[in-house]
Protein backbone atom coordinates (compact mmCIF):
# COMPACT_ATOMS: atom_id res chain seq x y z
CA UNK A 1 0.00 0.00 0.00
CA UNK A 2 1.34 3.88 -1.12
CA UNK A 3 0.08 6.06 1.39
CA UNK A 4 -0.01 9.89 1.17
CA UNK A 5 -0.21 12.08 4.63
CA UNK A 6 -0.10 15.45 4.48
CA UNK A 7 0.30 17.48 7.12
CA UNK A 8 2.50 14.28 8.78
CA UNK A 9 4.23 16.51 11.73
CA UNK A 10 5.42 13.38 13.56
CA UNK A 11 3.67 10.96 12.02
CA UNK A 12 1.65 9.53 14.11
CA UNK A 13 -0.62 8.40 11.57
CA UNK A 14 1.99 6.15 10.40
CA UNK A 15 2.31 4.28 13.90
CA UNK A 16 -1.44 4.01 13.77
CA UNK A 17 -0.97 1.97 10.39
CA UNK A 18 1.53 -0.54 11.92
CA UNK A 19 -0.77 -0.98 15.18
CA UNK A 20 -3.61 -1.59 12.30
CA UNK A 21 -1.37 -4.31 11.16
CA UNK A 22 -1.96 -2.80 7.60
CA UNK A 23 1.71 -3.57 5.73
CA UNK A 24 3.46 -0.23 3.97
CA UNK A 25 5.13 0.20 0.89
CA UNK A 26 5.50 3.55 0.58
CA UNK A 27 4.88 6.33 2.88
CA UNK A 28 5.11 9.77 1.32
CA UNK A 29 5.12 12.97 3.79
CA UNK A 30 4.24 16.12 3.39
CA UNK A 31 5.48 18.55 6.04
CA UNK A 32 7.86 21.68 6.46
CA UNK A 33 8.24 21.53 10.28
CA UNK A 34 12.11 20.46 10.58
CA UNK A 35 11.68 19.35 14.26
CA UNK A 36 8.41 17.39 13.54
CA UNK A 37 10.69 15.89 10.29
CA UNK A 38 13.70 15.06 12.61
CA UNK A 39 11.44 13.18 14.97
CA UNK A 40 9.32 11.16 12.18
CA UNK A 41 12.82 10.05 10.36
CA UNK A 42 14.49 8.91 13.82
CA UNK A 43 11.61 6.86 14.05
CA UNK A 44 10.91 5.87 10.51
CA UNK A 45 14.32 6.53 7.73
CA UNK A 46 12.15 5.19 4.94
CA UNK A 47 9.80 8.32 4.78
CA UNK A 48 9.87 10.14 1.71
CA UNK A 49 9.27 13.66 3.00
CA UNK A 50 8.10 15.79 0.03
CA UNK A 51 8.23 19.24 1.42
CA UNK A 52 5.01 22.15 1.27
CA UNK A 53 1.82 20.88 0.64
CA UNK A 54 1.31 23.27 -1.65
CA UNK A 55 3.81 21.85 -4.54
CA UNK A 56 2.24 18.33 -4.00
CA UNK A 57 1.47 17.40 -7.27
CA UNK A 58 0.26 13.62 -8.08
CA UNK A 59 2.07 13.17 -11.42
CA UNK A 60 4.95 13.15 -9.34
CA UNK A 61 3.90 10.29 -7.20
CA UNK A 62 3.13 6.96 -8.01
CA UNK A 63 -0.45 5.68 -7.20
CA UNK A 64 -1.66 6.23 -3.72
CA UNK A 65 -4.03 3.62 -2.44
CA UNK A 66 -4.84 5.87 1.38
CA UNK A 67 -4.48 9.19 1.96
CA UNK A 68 -4.49 10.72 5.80
CA UNK A 69 -3.70 13.87 6.96
CA UNK A 70 -4.95 16.99 9.80
CA UNK A 71 -5.40 20.04 8.27
CA UNK A 72 -4.18 22.76 10.20
CA UNK A 73 -7.28 23.75 12.44
CA UNK A 74 -6.26 27.26 14.47
CA UNK A 75 -9.21 28.91 11.85
CA UNK A 76 -11.67 26.41 12.21
CA UNK A 77 -11.34 25.61 16.25
CA UNK A 78 -13.76 26.98 18.55
CA UNK A 79 -11.15 28.58 20.60
CA UNK A 80 -9.17 30.16 17.69
CA UNK A 81 -9.91 33.51 16.30
CA UNK A 82 -13.28 33.13 14.39
CA UNK A 83 -11.80 33.66 10.93
CA UNK A 84 -12.39 30.12 9.67
CA UNK A 85 -11.94 29.93 6.10
CA UNK A 86 -10.58 33.22 5.42
CA UNK A 87 -7.45 31.88 8.05
CA UNK A 88 -4.66 31.30 5.40
CA UNK A 89 -3.99 27.62 7.70
CA UNK A 90 -7.47 26.88 7.43
CA UNK A 91 -7.47 27.37 3.67
CA UNK A 92 -5.16 24.31 3.75
CA UNK A 93 -7.93 22.03 3.80
CA UNK A 94 -8.55 22.79 0.37
CA UNK A 95 -5.27 21.71 -0.66
CA UNK A 96 -6.19 18.45 1.04
CA UNK A 97 -9.42 18.10 -1.54
CA UNK A 98 -7.32 19.41 -4.70
CA UNK A 99 -4.70 16.29 -3.53
CA UNK A 100 -7.22 14.05 -3.02
CA UNK A 101 -8.91 14.56 -6.61
CA UNK A 102 -5.77 14.55 -8.07
CA UNK A 103 -4.56 11.04 -6.27
CA UNK A 104 -7.69 9.47 -6.56
CA UNK A 105 -7.24 7.02 -3.80
CA UNK A 106 -9.03 4.09 -2.63
CA UNK A 107 -9.33 5.64 1.38
CA UNK A 108 -9.29 8.81 2.55
CA UNK A 109 -9.22 10.06 6.00
CA UNK A 110 -9.11 13.39 7.62
CA UNK A 111 -9.01 14.95 10.70
CA UNK A 112 -9.80 18.05 12.60
CA UNK A 113 -11.08 19.49 15.59
CA UNK A 114 -14.19 20.09 16.58
CA UNK A 115 -16.06 23.42 15.31
CA UNK A 116 -19.52 25.22 14.63
CA UNK A 117 -21.67 23.22 12.36
CA UNK A 118 -21.95 25.14 9.79
CA UNK A 119 -18.08 24.64 8.74
CA UNK A 120 -18.07 20.75 9.54
CA UNK A 121 -21.27 20.94 6.97
CA UNK A 122 -18.64 22.36 4.23
CA UNK A 123 -15.65 19.68 5.20
CA UNK A 124 -18.76 17.34 4.67
CA UNK A 125 -19.81 18.48 1.21
CA UNK A 126 -16.28 18.50 -0.35
CA UNK A 127 -15.33 15.19 0.68
CA UNK A 128 -18.85 13.48 0.54
CA UNK A 129 -19.37 12.14 3.86
CA UNK A 130 -20.06 13.07 7.54
CA UNK A 131 -17.58 12.90 10.35
CA UNK A 132 -17.67 10.73 13.21
CA UNK A 133 -16.30 12.08 16.46
CA UNK A 134 -14.36 10.32 18.87
CA UNK A 135 -12.70 10.96 21.65
CA UNK A 136 -9.30 10.13 22.69
CA UNK A 137 -10.58 9.70 26.37
CA UNK A 138 -11.95 6.22 24.81
CA UNK A 139 -8.77 4.94 24.38
CA UNK A 140 -6.22 7.13 26.48
CA UNK A 141 -5.91 9.55 29.30
CA UNK A 142 -6.50 12.42 27.53
CA UNK A 143 -9.83 14.24 26.90
CA UNK A 144 -9.43 15.63 22.92
CA UNK A 145 -12.61 15.37 20.68
CA UNK A 146 -11.81 15.16 16.79
CA UNK A 147 -13.99 14.77 14.31
CA UNK A 148 -12.99 11.98 11.43
CA UNK A 149 -14.10 12.39 7.97
CA UNK A 150 -12.96 8.68 6.06
CA UNK A 151 -14.97 6.67 3.09
CA UNK A 152 -13.67 3.63 5.10
CA UNK A 153 -16.40 2.11 6.08
CA UNK A 154 -17.76 0.06 9.69
CA UNK A 155 -16.17 2.63 11.38
CA UNK A 156 -17.68 2.83 15.17
CA UNK A 157 -17.30 4.29 18.26
CA UNK A 158 -14.31 2.60 20.13
CA UNK A 159 -15.00 0.62 23.31
CA UNK A 160 -13.59 2.54 26.52
CA UNK A 161 -10.80 1.73 27.94
CA UNK A 162 -10.93 3.56 31.16
CA UNK A 163 -7.52 4.68 31.32
CA UNK A 164 -6.82 7.71 33.77
CA UNK A 165 -3.79 9.80 34.25
CA UNK A 166 -2.27 7.72 36.80
CA UNK A 167 -2.28 5.04 34.88
CA UNK A 168 0.61 7.04 32.62
CA UNK A 169 2.36 8.92 34.92
CA UNK A 170 6.16 8.08 35.48
CA UNK A 171 6.76 7.01 39.28
CA UNK A 172 10.14 9.57 39.18
CA UNK A 173 8.29 12.27 36.90
CA UNK A 174 9.00 15.03 39.54
CA UNK A 175 9.38 18.15 36.72
CA UNK A 176 9.06 21.78 38.01
CA UNK A 177 6.89 21.39 40.84
CA UNK A 178 4.98 24.32 42.58
CA UNK A 179 2.56 25.12 44.90
CA UNK A 180 -0.60 24.65 44.57
CA UNK A 181 -3.42 27.60 45.46
CA UNK A 182 -6.19 25.62 46.64
CA UNK A 183 -6.51 21.61 46.73
CA UNK A 184 -10.43 20.13 47.22
CA UNK A 185 -9.30 17.34 49.71
CA UNK A 186 -7.00 19.65 51.76
CA UNK A 187 -11.02 21.58 52.19
CA UNK A 188 -12.58 18.50 53.10
CA UNK A 189 -14.34 19.09 49.75
CA UNK A 190 -15.67 16.06 47.09
CA UNK A 191 -13.90 15.62 43.89
CA UNK A 192 -15.99 16.71 40.83
CA UNK A 193 -15.10 14.83 37.63
CA UNK A 194 -16.71 16.68 34.74
CA UNK A 195 -18.63 15.14 31.87
CA UNK A 196 -15.69 14.18 29.96
CA UNK A 197 -13.53 12.68 33.25
CA UNK A 198 -11.06 15.99 33.94
CA UNK A 199 -11.16 17.04 37.92
CA UNK A 200 -9.75 20.24 38.27
CA UNK A 201 -8.42 20.44 41.63
CA UNK A 202 -6.83 24.20 42.15
CA UNK A 203 -4.87 26.51 40.24
CA UNK A 204 -0.82 26.62 39.86
CA UNK A 205 0.54 29.82 41.12
CA UNK A 206 1.93 30.90 37.61
CA UNK A 207 0.77 33.85 35.59
CA UNK A 208 -1.47 33.71 32.49
CA UNK A 209 -4.50 32.90 31.48
CA UNK A 210 -6.51 30.64 33.52
CA UNK A 211 -6.78 27.71 31.18
CA UNK A 212 -2.92 27.27 31.98
CA UNK A 213 -3.32 27.38 35.52
CA UNK A 214 -5.60 24.33 36.10
CA UNK A 215 -4.67 21.52 37.70
CA UNK A 216 -5.58 17.76 37.33
CA UNK A 217 -5.86 15.24 39.49
CA UNK A 218 -4.61 12.00 38.78
CA UNK A 219 -7.60 9.59 38.83
CA UNK A 220 -9.26 11.62 36.17
CA UNK A 221 -8.41 12.71 32.48
CA UNK A 222 -6.03 15.14 31.18
CA UNK A 223 -6.83 18.04 29.49
CA UNK A 224 -6.31 18.33 25.49
CA UNK A 225 -2.50 18.71 24.77
CA UNK A 226 -1.79 22.16 23.35
CA UNK A 227 0.37 22.49 20.43
CA UNK A 228 2.72 25.27 22.24
CA UNK A 229 5.58 24.41 24.23
CA UNK A 230 6.82 26.25 26.85
CA UNK A 231 5.14 28.81 28.68
CA UNK A 232 3.06 26.71 31.40
CA UNK A 233 1.08 25.39 28.29
CA UNK A 234 2.03 21.90 29.17
CA UNK A 235 -0.73 20.11 31.12
CA UNK A 236 -0.18 19.83 35.13
CA UNK A 237 -1.18 17.40 37.44
CA UNK A 238 -1.84 17.40 41.17
CA UNK A 239 1.62 15.75 42.61
CA UNK A 240 1.45 15.53 46.59
CA UNK A 241 0.52 18.73 48.08
CA UNK A 242 1.74 20.82 44.79
CA UNK A 243 1.37 20.46 41.21
CA UNK A 244 3.70 19.66 38.37
CA UNK A 245 3.58 19.54 34.48
CA UNK A 246 3.68 16.36 32.75
CA UNK A 247 6.52 15.10 31.10
CA UNK A 248 7.02 14.33 27.43
CA UNK A 249 7.38 11.46 28.01
CA UNK A 250 3.83 11.26 29.72
CA UNK A 251 2.84 13.44 26.85
CA UNK A 252 3.72 10.34 24.39
CA UNK A 253 1.01 7.96 26.39
CA UNK A 254 -1.66 10.84 26.29
CA UNK A 255 -1.29 10.05 22.34
CA UNK A 256 -0.41 6.44 22.96
CA UNK A 257 3.03 6.46 20.89
CA UNK A 258 5.78 4.57 22.33
CA UNK A 259 7.95 5.83 25.18
CA UNK A 260 10.79 7.77 24.16
CA UNK A 261 9.18 8.37 20.39
CA UNK A 262 9.68 12.20 20.41
CA UNK A 263 12.98 12.08 22.29
CA UNK A 264 16.04 13.82 19.95
CA UNK A 265 14.18 17.29 19.84
CA UNK A 266 14.36 19.80 23.10
CA UNK A 267 11.17 19.55 25.32
CA UNK A 268 9.89 22.14 23.47
CA UNK A 269 9.86 20.54 20.30
CA UNK A 270 8.62 17.61 21.82
CA UNK A 271 6.21 19.48 23.27
CA UNK A 272 4.76 20.98 20.29
CA UNK A 273 4.75 17.81 18.07
CA UNK A 274 3.06 15.76 20.56
CA UNK A 275 0.26 18.71 20.68
CA UNK A 276 -0.09 18.84 16.87
CA UNK A 277 -0.42 15.05 16.80
CA UNK A 278 -2.84 12.61 16.27
CA UNK A 279 -3.78 9.68 19.19
CA UNK A 280 -2.61 6.76 17.68
CA UNK A 281 -5.01 4.00 18.99
CA UNK A 282 -8.03 6.40 17.91
CA UNK A 283 -6.77 6.33 13.91
CA UNK A 284 -5.30 2.98 14.44
CA UNK A 285 -9.16 2.20 15.45
CA UNK A 286 -10.24 3.43 12.36
CA UNK A 287 -7.93 2.40 10.05
CA UNK A 288 -8.59 -1.61 10.97
CA UNK A 289 -11.39 -1.14 9.20
CA UNK A 290 -9.82 -0.79 5.97
CA UNK A 291 -9.38 -4.81 5.89
CA UNK A 292 -13.12 -4.64 5.69
CA UNK A 293 -13.08 -2.75 3.00
CA UNK A 294 -14.00 -3.62 -0.71
CA UNK A 295 -12.09 -2.63 -3.87
CA UNK A 296 -14.93 -0.48 -4.72
CA UNK A 297 -15.21 3.08 -2.51
CA UNK A 298 -17.97 3.90 -0.41
CA UNK A 299 -18.96 7.21 -0.57
CA UNK A 300 -16.59 10.05 -1.06
CA UNK A 301 -16.38 12.57 -3.69
CA UNK A 302 -17.66 11.61 -7.24
CA UNK A 303 -14.14 10.72 -9.32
Amino acid sequence: MNVLSLFDGISCGRVALERAGIGIDKYFASEIDKYAMQIAQKNYPDTVHIGDVRDVRADDLPGIDLLIGGSPCQGFSRSGKGLNFDDPRSKLFFEYVRILRECKPKSFLLENVKMKKEYQDIISEYLGVEPIEINSSKLSAQNRRRLYWTNIPGVTQPDDKGIILKDILEHDGEFKCGYLAQYFEKHKKQLVFSRDGLCHVGDADIKGNESIKRVYHPDGKAPTLSTCGGGHREPKVLYNDGWRKLTPLECERLQTLPDGYSEGVSNSQRYKGLGNGWTVDVVAHILMRLSARGENNQGGLAW
